[in-house]
Parts: C-alpha cells; sequence; structure tokens
C-alpha cells in the first residue's frame, strides 16, 4: 500500500516523464522518416508529372542503350563523351515516351500485341531494317529469319551448358537487342497514333492550299530603297523606363525558359608543357628511332615508346590511321622509315616504319562450326570426324545442325578487327582465314577448343600495311603540372572574392571568361570535360550570387578550373532586368523606325526615297508571300518586305514600312507567276506536312505542363 501511494503522489511527475519520453520516440521516428524520404529524393535522376526516376532505373535505361549501341557498333566499350552523349539520348528519349503516354491515356490510345505483330510480318518499319534479321536475296528485313532466330534461341538456352560461351553471348546480346527494337516499335506507334490524332484534328480545306500555292506561285520583281537604322546613333535615342516596360509586357511570351540556368564567371587553365618536357621527349624520340632503325622486336620497340597506337601484327589498312598518318603510307616504300616530325594537328611527335605492304579482302564471308568437348582429345576427335564429312560432300549446315548450331554464313569486314588488340586465338583465326581461299575449309585449333571455319567468298581486294607508328603526345611532367597547380592555387588562397578575382586575375595572366545562361544539362563548363563537380557546385542549391567556388581539377587532368556565380534564373518568364539589354535595342529600333518612317512619310516614288541621307537602293526579283526576302544593302531577311510586294500591284509604289534593318518603301515594276501547276492533292500533303511540324511543337506545352525536372547533373 505504501509503495502505490508513493506512486500514486509520484503520477503528475510520471505522466510527465512518459509524455516526454511517448514524444522523443514518436519524433524520433518522423525524423527517420523525414531523412528516409530525403534520402530518397536526393537518388532522384528528375520527375515528369510527378513521377519520379530514381538514378538506378535511368542507369538501367543507360546501360540498356549502351549494350545496344556496342552490339551495332561492334565496339567492346564507350568512352566517356559517347556515354554523355547516350545519356541525354536516353533521357530525351525517356521524356517524350512519359509526355505522349501520359496524353495516349487520356484519349484512351494504345498499341496491342496484335498491331506490333502486323508491323513486324509487313517489315516496312525504318526500325526493322536497323536489325541483322535481313533476308540474303533482298537484303530488306524478313519475319521469318526473326521467328527462326527466336526459335533457335529458346532451344539453345534448354542446350547452353553444351553450347561454347561465347556461341551463346553473342545470341544472348542478340535477344537483348531484339527486345529493345521491340519496345521501341511499341513507342514509336504509339507517338505516330498520337501525331495522326493532331494530325486529324487539324482540318484543311482547299481555299487554305489554294492560298498557299498562290503565295508560292506569284512572283514580284521590285526597286526597294530602304533607310538603315544604322544611319542614326544609338546616343540620339533616348530610352525611357516606361519604354522598357512597355515593351517587355509586349514581348514578354519570348522570355519564358523552361529550367533554371545560371550566370557565371570563371577561370580555366590548361597545363602546357614545358620546354624541358618538350626536350625530354625529342631525347626519347631520337633512342626510338634508332631502335627501330635497327629491327628487332618490334611490337616491343613500339609498346615501350608509349605510342598512343598500337602496332598490329596482322597487316591492315590505312583507314584505321589517323589521317596524318594514313596519308602518307602510299607513297612509302616498304623499309621506308619516316624520321619523328611534329604534327601540330594533334600536338604529337611522330615515326612511321613501312615493314611490308599486302593485297588483301576487305570483307570475307565465311561459315563455322565451333568444337566443344569434355577435354582436348574429344575436341579433337570430333573435329577430325566434321572434318572428314565435310570432305565426303556432307553438307555444312546440316553438320552444324547436328552440334545445334546455325552454320549461317556471316561477313567479316577489316572494321571489325583492326585496330582492336589482337593475340592469341583472336590473331590465330583472323590470320587463318584471311589467307584461306574461297570454298576452302579449315581446321583451327585454340587453347581452349577448336573451329571448323569455311570461307564462302572473299571481296574487295585492298592494300594492307604492317607499319610501325609512334605517335606520342608533347604532355607535361608531374613537374610543370604541380607548379600550376601551386601558382593558381596561390592565387585564390590570395584572392578569395569576386573583387579580388576580377580586378587580379588578368595581372596574374589569368583569362577570367564569363557565360551567361548556364543550363545544367549541358555538362561542361566551358567546354571542358570532367567538370561535373564543378557543375553541381555551380547548381547547388546552396551556391549564391558571388560565391566563389573551389579549385576544381578536370579535363583529361589537364585543366584547373574556378567558377563564380553571378546570376541565377529560375524557370519561368525572365525578369525585365535580365532582358534589359535586349529591351533597350527593341525599343531604339522601335524609336528609330518611327524617326524615319517620318522622314519618308511624304515620299511618293523611289528616287524621293534616295533623296533621304543614308539612302540605299537595290533590285530585287522572285519576290514571294511565302519566302523572306533577303536584301543585301541592308545584310537582313525581310519577311515585311515579301508581305508588302505580295498585296502591291505592278507599277505601284508602297511604304514607307519597318523592317528588321531599316525603313523601307518599294516600288513593284513586273508581275510573274510561276510556271509551277496547281495540283490539289500535291497542296493538301504539303499543308498536312506544315501541320505535322506545327504538332511537333506542342511538344514544349507538354514539357511545361509535365512539370519536368531534370537532377542528371548530380549523378552524371
Amino acid at each position: 500500500m505504501a509503495t502505490l501511494q508513493k506512486i500514486r503522489a509520484k503520477g503528475p511527475l510520471l505522466v510527465i516523464v512518459i509524455g516526454v519520453a511517448l514524444f522523443a520516440f514518436i519524433a524520433e521516428e518522423a525524423m527517420r522518416s523525414i531523412q528516409s524520404a530525403s534520402n530518397e529524393s536526393k537518388q532522384q535522376v528528375g520527375e515528369i508529372y510527378g513521377e519520379r526516376i530514381s538514378v538506378h532505373e535511368f542507369q538501367n535505361l543507360v546501360d540498356e542503350y549502351a549494350e545496344v549501341v556496342k552490339f551495332t557498333s561492334g565496339n567492346s566499350a564507350l568512352n566517356d563523351q559517347q556515354l554523355t552523349q547516350l545519356r541525354d539520348q536516353v533521357w530525351n528519349t525517356y521524356v517524350n515516351n512519359k509526355l505522349i503516354e501520359h496524353e495516349a491515356e487520356e484519349l484512351g490510345l494504345t498499341v496491342t500485341d496484335a498491331e506490333i505483330q502486323s508491323i513486324i510480318s509487313e517489315g516496312n518499319s525504318p526500325i526493322l531494317m536497323q536489325t541483322p534479321f535481313r533476308n540474303e536475296q533482298t537484303g530488306r528485313f524478313d519475319a521469318n529469319v526473326l521467328k527462326k532466330f527466336l526459335t533457335d534461341y529458346e532451344g539453345m538456352k534448354t542446350k547452353s551448358e553444351q553450347m561454347p560461351a561465347e556461341y551463346m553471348d553473342y545470341y544472348n546480346s542478340l535477344y537483348k537487342f531484339w527486345m529493345f527494337i521491340e519496345k521501341t516499335l511499341r513507342q514509336e506507334s504509339l507517338a505516330q497514333k498520337y501525331q495522326v490524332l493532331l494530325g486529324k484534328a487539324m482540318l484543311g480545306n482547299k481555299i487554305i492550299d489554294k492560298a498557299a500555292f498562290e503565295a508560292r506561285a506569284n512572283e514580284s520583281d521590285i526597286i526597294m530603297a530602304a533607310v538603315p537604322y544604322s544611319t542614326i546613333n544609338d546616343k540620339d535615342i533616348k530610352v525611357e523606363e516606361s519604354d522598357l516596360k512597355a515593351k517587355y509586357n509586349e514581348l514578354k511570351e519570348r522570355f519564358k525558359q523552361t529550367a533554371e540556368s545560371r550566370d557565371i564567371k570563371f577561370i580555366d587553365v590548361q597545363v602546357k608543357a614545358s620546354a624541358a618536357d618538350k626536350a625530354a621527349l625529342d631525347k626519347d624520340m631520337a633512342e626510338t628511332a634508332t631502335a627501330l632503325a635497327a629491327g628487332g622486336d618490334i611490337a616491343k620497340i613500339v609498346r615501350e615508346s608509349g605510342s598512343t597506337i598500337n602496332y598490329s601484327p596482322l597487316p591492315v589498312s590505312k583507314n584505321i590511321f589517323p589521317n596524318d598518318i594514313a596519308s602518307q603510307l602510299d607513297s612509302m616504300a616498304v623499309g621506308q622509315m619516316k624520321a619523328p616530325y611534329y604534327y601540330a594537328g594533334d600536338n604529337t611527335m611522330n615515326i612511321i616504319k613501312v615493314i611490308n605492304k599486302i593485297s588483301a579482302p576487305d570483307s570475307i564471308q565465311l561459315r563455322q562450326i565451333q568444337v566443344a568437348g569434355a577435354d582436348m582429345n574429344a575436341i579433337q576427335k570430333t573435329a577430325d570426324s566434321i572434318m572428314t564429312a565435310l570432305h565426303n560432300g556432307v553438307a555444312f549446315d546440316s553438320i552444324a545442325k547436328k552440334y545445334n548450331q546455325t552454320g549461317e554464313k556471316t561477313w567479316i569486314t577489316s572494321r571489325n578487327y583492326e585496330g582492336a588488340p589482337l593475340d592469341g586465338d583472336n590473331l590465330k583465326f583472323i590470320k587463318t582465314i584471311t589467307n584461306m581461299p574461297v570454298n576452302a575449309t579449315e581446321k583451327i585449333d585454340f587453347a581452349q577448343g577448336c573451329i571448323i571455319a569455311q570461307v564462302t567468298d572473299r571481296r574487295a581486294m585492298i592494300n594492307k600495311y604492317d607499319v610501325a607508328v609512334i605517335k606520342c603526345p608533347i604532355e607535361f611532367s608531374k613537374d610543370t603540372y604541380a607548379k600550376a597547380y601551386n601558382d593558381f592555387s596561390h592565387f585564390i588562397a590570395s584572392n578569395p572574392t569576386q573583387k579580388d578575382i576580377e580586378a587580379k586575375a588578368l595581372k596574374n595572366g589569368y583569362n577570367l571568361q564569363e557565360r551567361k545562361d548556364l543550363f545544367s544539362n549541358e555538362h561542361y563548363v566551358g567546354g571542358v570535360s570532367n567538370t561535373r563537380e564543378a557543375m553541381r557546385w555551380i547548381f547547388n542549391e546552396d551556391t549564391e550570387i558571388g560565391n566563389v567556388s573551389p579549385l576544381y581539377e578536370c579535363g583529361e587532368n589537364d585543366h584547373m578550373l574556378v567558377a563564380i556565380l553571378t546570376g541565377i534564373h529560375k524557370d519561368g518568364y525572365r525578369t525585365m532586368e535580365d532582358m534589359k539589354e535586349y529591351l533597350t535595342q527593341e525599343v531604339i529600333k522601335d524609336k528609330k523606325a518611327e524617326m524615319l518612317k517620318e522622314k519618308l512619310a511624304q515620299t511618293k516614288s523611289i528616287a524621293d526615297a534616295m533623296k533621304v541621307q543614308g539612302a540605299v537602293s537595290d533590285t530585287i526579283k522572285h519576290v514571294t508571300f511565302s519566302a523572306s526576302a533577303f536584301v543585301m544593302k541592308t545584310g537582313s531577311s525581310e519577311p515585311m518586305l515579301s508581305a508588302v510586294a505580295s498585296k502591291t500591284a505592278a507599277n505601284q509604289f508602297a511604304g514607307p514600312f519597318k523592317g528588321n534593318a531599316g525603313v523601307y518603301t518599294l516600288q513593284v515594276i513586273n508581275k510573274n507567276k510561276s510556271a509551277e501547276k496547281f495540283d490539289a492533292k500535291k497542296e493538301e500533303a504539303q499543308q498536312e506536312s506544315l501541320n505535322m511540324r506545327a504538332i511537333s511543337r506542342f511538344a514544349n506545352e507538354l514539357y511545361e505542363k509535365a512539370e519536368v525536372k531534370d537532377n542528371r547533373y548530380l549523378f552524371f
């Protein structure tokens, strides 16, 4: 009872303690939830119609397309620039597809499996022509070839353990490629349906068709007289704040942007080789030239020289070499060597030695059977059995099918293997088939297997070269880079503010550049590669105007960069202050136009107009309403001139009227009609084409409506 009494006495305190503990627990869970949501949002590459795409999802799309590109190009890897372009393509495709899908869903548009199968069966889609599923006779896409591949692939999957690994890798890649093509077909079909629907909503008529023809067919020959705006000094024009405001309201729609942009100033320091660096390279090149002239292990000499071009033990076509090398090979004799020389085009020192020249096919058609087995003895036994069967006249493809292979004919071109590192089995394979005559069959033994190859055709005999090329870039040393880094770092540390840098950059040998309206999807600052960290800093929400960035090492480890944020322009309408310079020029042009129109107000002829100071005259023929006339005397395209000429009768005078580069008057000296005859169907088709172009501009409206957010700069 005493204990219970004590608890009752402490009741209010216990309630407070428990309440605080409960609040702490709830607050902790809330913080965890907030942190989790925050972390999740930081992993978002973008957002469309409120639907987010994570960096993982986007990377999967990039990887998918990268595999397609590598498969179709024959490249095993993509460089940074190619990957950047590829990510842009993937993002743009993703956004466009999402915009179309959203609109299509509201309209009830879909693409059925039956429709896709119909497109495949017809085989007329340009996308299908990019696939290897073609008829050998026609060269066109063949649905039957595709069906055969899919059937064979399903059978191979059940016996994958029995198939050579390289064979399965190729078929897996081809299957993934087809899955991508099929997905693209579905997306393209939906987009076409949407565009056709919009196109049908924009109906033409015979009156519009006839007017469009007349605008193109009716021509005017004119004499024009113009007084250029440049005849009046800008300083003589007074621009009021009210003028700017009125012009801003008039042109406001021009100043709308769909994404945030930022203004920066930056210093880009490119590190270059010093005199000592160049002297050291000259010494190395002289030693390499001596070794190359003496002969020996050519591959070793080239490898140890640090050349950017590897030596190929296989004669290659000149097309794989840079132009400065390729252009010299035909004129060089076997055994001739060109001593070290400088090429300014890529800032390199070069040596060329031609070891041999041969004539070889650029394209070889062959078919093959890969022989597998428990061990090499089993493999050799099977291979010998196959060779015996072939010598006895058994069809190649029937033997291939026995070993679950197609034995189909494929073309190998020089482009497939030249420039790639070839050694071991690959080198042996290419050397063998290159030297085989047509219809010859060879058993090619490898360390881990065997291939039965039969050459069925050889085409395009070309010159190939066994040549050693030493191409060494003139590069800076570590000491040179360290000095440049220390000097620049010291300058930034001594001048930490925008004002300091602007005042002292030039005095210290640094060029302070300016960039207006940098967008986050541009990837690079000042055209320098690998500036991702700088872009992140520039577009970071915590970066304020006037802030100076850290020093970034970028480019190909040969650039250093510091940026200053000087302006932020949110998406939406640009402010009048942002556009002040442009608005001022437009107001000045308007006021000059009014002044010049007043001077020309009493003119009744070209002769009268030419009396005005600064006037210029010219004769222009074949002026039509449908195309803007170009005036050489003012250096400007003038749509208003075309419009006025088209509405003015022969021998009549018109003007003055405002143009892009001045105020104009004109006299029509002749009216003609082109020899083109009106074709109702042709005009209707042209109008439909114009309608489709107009529809393509709706993408901007959809983009704004979708409130697209692009955060790729945070990750790539």
